[in-house]
């Protein structure tokens, strides 16, 4: 019988700030899967906040969410189908031409060279019921298992390593444990700036219990900063450091002997393996490249510690090691017991919105849907249930293998859904060799251009967007929740699994793909997790299978397994594994090494990740004012000893090359950064700078276990680029990039922002590309290496400025982007705009706390007036700080500039 369906939120409440309803739904970006309330603002738009009602965040969001509402609008927008003859421009066609040139172009495909020669790659931006459809007509009715996700580039050690310890991709714990935990390890995740929102619930633990925070990261981040113990381990070597501490819980009687009696397998084994890696704490710091003392330190609040929690990301599973080191830090929790109890356990936080329910539905190339295998068993079981006539056997290939095959010829029709590979895989420049070499190539997508769509696509398919988009999502700790609409569908743009089914039905399987709505894929999502369950499997949604439509729409945020009333919400407290034994497994760890060694050539190791207020390839966060104030170009963060050594100095230009690509960007000096390493964030593409795309770069060695590529450790060579003269141009339009050897491109409030720099004086290049408008004003210094440039429209409005001079390092563009706002200029005021400074009589700075868009010279204003006011006092005068809390490490280190004056 199925249980009751947990009571609703409700889809629509009253939103006091507007007087209109609001749509309660969850955030596109990363997998902490924050609840939202969207209001609509009656212009096209719409008003953001977080729902205080949602478990998950309970009101909170980070910045990026926050300003979710500055990024609904149409401009970049792609709206109909579009089609490709020959090598032709891309014509708009109809959805039914469309959907049949899909069917056609596989069938044949098929047809000709077997059902491995067709593919689809995937994306954690897609609603589960999008997923399950995709993998249910691959798996199932074109019959190949060629299906994988960009969150293969995420996560994917994660699942293999819970696969290898549990027997099933299971996360044992909740975010409460966050709440009760005493000990909170961080583990190559620099929570504070890329799951801001769990890591305020750190905090708060913090605040009220005392709880003690230790970050393990090669790199000092904002995270690390935060630390009350910080270890900078070399890279890929996680896996000693959990080795090290298994064989310290040994050796100091701290391990749980009746769990591991009762409840695992190979513990001595495993035990025996972590001797060798790492015999005593000094050999484990030597390896792990950290002090012994701190090592022994963390040893010692471990053993210590009863409730701890290990939170990882994607600095263990982005690694060539990385189920490995995931194994490693499971090892310590089994063999103390420490899993599925309140405030104990591992936890894997994910990067995407839905790459837990990606997860669900098969949406990996070695997984079948409701985690299930490629076993005889499982595949026979999916196939009854699906009835389907061409049912996959085994696994397909994993992203990286998946795009080796399509550019060896023998993946011949591929289908992209919502992801930007030929940007976001290692080895990026042959992926888009390989994606141009495809017989037939279609992309799904709700932008109108990115770098994968200028592969040349023989197909496009406009999609939803978020806030247009109907389904549910599953966040890190097992919580489905409900993405629903409160935005029309512009153009022709259509739900995911629609178009899937449409192809299916033209492909002769109108029975298997007759759904009418989300709530009806997912109602048999549910009751195929159900399907010959009984126990044996962790995914269940039996108590949803029978959710009307009603229902469906008022699904309040739910964790699974749902079966009944009562059960619990936290696994394998009392073992119950889903391996043969129903024991966990201990898994000895290999020794680690990086997958590429540095040498004289490449001497330096990149590592790679995500910045605060951005996300992926900016298709999204990109189009807001607020995000790109803060970090707005592309950087590498270099040591400062690597940097003199090498004649680099802060904010001046360099090269880094690997292998297989190079990208030239900012240098930033970073005291957090080790020497011989670099690091560099993923966000820019071509269409955001000019030389900035940096998966080029990345070699792309995989994890054998996972198939994950490493994107941690690629080795490359620094060298700094003479570009003496630099710049921007601000405009109030859109506009091609001006004709600079180095770009990087900006939305800023009001104005879109270049940011520019070149080896030649700008009356080279910069003079004609502006021409001579009438209304403009400019000042030409030749002898000085300036111009600035400013044209006002008919109205008296500044319409652009451009400055260009010689410099060493990124011009302030924020004074002259206050004469952006939109009353007139008396023309004899106009020149006042070339002087740089705001009408104020001071720059405003870049800005520190996106969520309020407070700038750096307002908090140092306030701090010099008030230099015991303290975060506090800064949060109370000027909101910084006060919502998402990304940016608290920084007003720490502003305040910390005072401290001497204050001593």
């Amino acid at each position: 019988m199925n249980a009751p369906v947990p009571p609703p939120l409700g889809e629509v409440v009253a939103a006091a700030s507007s007087g209109r309803p609001a749509v309660r739904t969850t955030c596109p970006y990363c997998g902490v899967g924050c609840g939202v309330l969207a209001t609509l603002d009656g212009q096209g738009g719409a008003l953001i906040a977080g729902d205080p009602e949602h478990p998950a965040n309970f009101g909170r969001l980070c910045s990026k969410g926050s300003a979710l509402g500055e990024t609904l609008g149409l401009e970049t927008r792609l709206l109909h189908p579009m089609a490709r003859e020959g090598d032709g421009p891309l014509l708009r066609i109809g959805w039914g031409t469309a959907l049949d040139r899909i069917a056609s172009a596989f069938r044949d495909t098929i047809d000709r060279h077997g059902p491995d020669s067709v593919a689809l790659y995937l994306s954690g931006q897609l609603l589960t019921e999008d997923y399950y459809a995709a993998n249910k007509l691959a798996k199932g009715f074109l019959g190949t298992a060629n299906v994988d996700t960009n969150s293969r580039l995420c996560m994917a050690s994660s699942v293999a390593g819970h696969r290898r310890a549990f027997g099933s991709d299971t996360v044992p714990g909740c975010y409460e444990d966050l709440d009760e935990a005493d000990l909170v390890v961080l583990v190559g995740s620099n929570a504070a700036w890329c799951h801001p929102v769990l890591f305020r619930r750190i905090e708060a633990a913090r605040a009220r219990r005392g709880t003690r925070v230790v970050v393990i990261d090669p790199r000092r981040t904002a995270t690390g900063d935060e630390a009350d113990l910080f270890l900078p381990v070399r890279a890929g070597m996680d896996s000693i450091v959990f080795s090290g501490l298994l064989v310290r819980l040994a050796e100091h009687g701290a391990l749980d002997d009746a769990y591991i009696a009762a409840h695992t397998s190979g513990f001595e084994a495993t035990l025996a393996a972590a001797r060798e890696l790492a015999p005593d704490v000094a050999t484990a710091a030597r390896a792990a490249g950290v002090e012994a003392e701190a090592l022994e330190e963390f040893y010692r609040l471990f053993e210590r510690t009863e409730r701890v929690v290990t939170c990882y990301s994607q600095g263990v599973n982005q690694s060539a090691q990385g189920t490995d080191k995931v194994n490693a830090i499971i090892n310590c929790h089994l063999a103390t017991g420490r899993i599925g109890r309140p405030g104990m356990g591992p936890f894997s936080l994910t990067g995407q919105p839905n790459a837990m329910g990606g997860r669900e539905v098969g949406g990996l190339a070695n997984q079948l849907a409701a985690h299930m295998d490629f076993s005889p068993g499982s595949v026979d079981r999916v196939g009854r249930f699906w009835q389907a006539p061409h049912m996959a056997t085994r696994e397909g290939l994993k992203a990286v293998a998946l795009f080796d095959a399509i550019a060896a010829g023998k993946v011949k029709a591929l289908w992209v859904m919502g992801t930007n590979p030929a940007v976001s895989l290692p080895r990026a420049d042959g992926v888009r060799e390989a994606l141009r070499g495809l017989d037939f190539l279609a992309v799904s997508d709700n932008v109108a251009a990115n770098d994968t769509l200028g592969c040349r696509p023989h197909l496009v398919l406009p999609a939803l967007a978020w806030g247009e988009k109907d389904g549910t999502v599953t966040n890190s700790e097992r919580r489905i929740s409900r993405q629903r609409a409160f935005l029309s569908p512009p153009g022709e743009a259509k739900a995911d699994w629609w178009a899937i089914a449409q192809v299916g039905k033209r492909l002769g399987h109108a029975a298997a793909f007759k759904w009418r709505s989300a709530a009806e894929v997912f109602r048999e999502h549910a009751a195929l997790s159900a399907f010959e369950n009984g126990g044996t499997r962790d995914f269940d949604l039996s108590g949803l299978a029978g959710l009307d439509d009603a229902a469906f729409d008022a699904l309040a945020p739910v964790q699974w397994p749902v079966r009944g009333a009562g059960e619990s919400k936290r696994f394998f407290a009392e073992g119950g594994f889903y391996t043969s034994d129903r024991k966990a497994c201990f898994v000895p760890p290999r020794r680690p090494e990086l997958a590429r060694a540095t040498s004289e050539a490449y001497p330096f190791l990149l590592n790679t990740g995500r910045i605060r207020d951005q996300w992926h390839t900016m298709t999204r966060s990109g189009l807001s004012p607020r995000l790109g104030a803060h970090l707005p170009v592309p950087f590498a963060e270099i040591n400062a000893e690597d940097a003199a050594r090498l004649g680099i100095t802060d904010g001046a230009m360099v090269r880094v090359a690997s292998a297989h690509g190079a990208l030239a960007v900012e240098a930033r000096l970073a005291a957090g950064q080790p020497r011989g390493t670099v690091f560099v964030p993923i966000h820019w593409s071509e269409a955001t700078s000019s030389c900035g795309r940096l998966g080029a770069l990345v070699a792309g060695d995989t994890d054998p276990a996972s198939g994950q590529p490493e994107a941690k450790a690629t080795p490359v060579t620094l060298v700094p680029v003479e570009m003496p003269f630099r710049g921007f141009v601000l405009s109030r339009q859109a506009m091609t990039p001006p004709p600079a050897q180095w770009w990087a491109r900006a939305t800023l409030d009001g104005a879109i922002a270049y940011i520019l720099a070149d080896d030649r004086p700008p009356q080279d290049w910069l003079h004609a590309w502006l021409g001579d408008e009438t209304g403009a004003v400019r000042l030409d210094d030749a002898g000085a290496g300036r111009y600035r440039f400013a044209d006002f429209d008919e109205a008296g409005r500044i319409r652009l400025v451009a400055f260009v001079e010689r410099s060493d390092r990124r011009l302030d563009w924020s004074g002259a982007l206050s004469w952006f706002a939109d009353e007139e200029r008396d023309i004899a005021r106009r020149g006042q705009v070339l002087s740089g400074r705001a009408e104020s009589g001071g720059a405003c700075g870049p800005v520190i706390c996106a969520c309020h868009g407070v700038a750096q010279d307002s908090i140092e204003a306030f701090i010099a007036g008030n230099p015991a006011a303290g975060l506090a006092g800064i949060g109370a005068a000027l909101k910084a700080g006060t919502n998402c809390g990304s940016c608290i490490p920084e007003l720490r280190r502003l305040l910390a500039r005072t401290e001497p004056a204050l001593g």
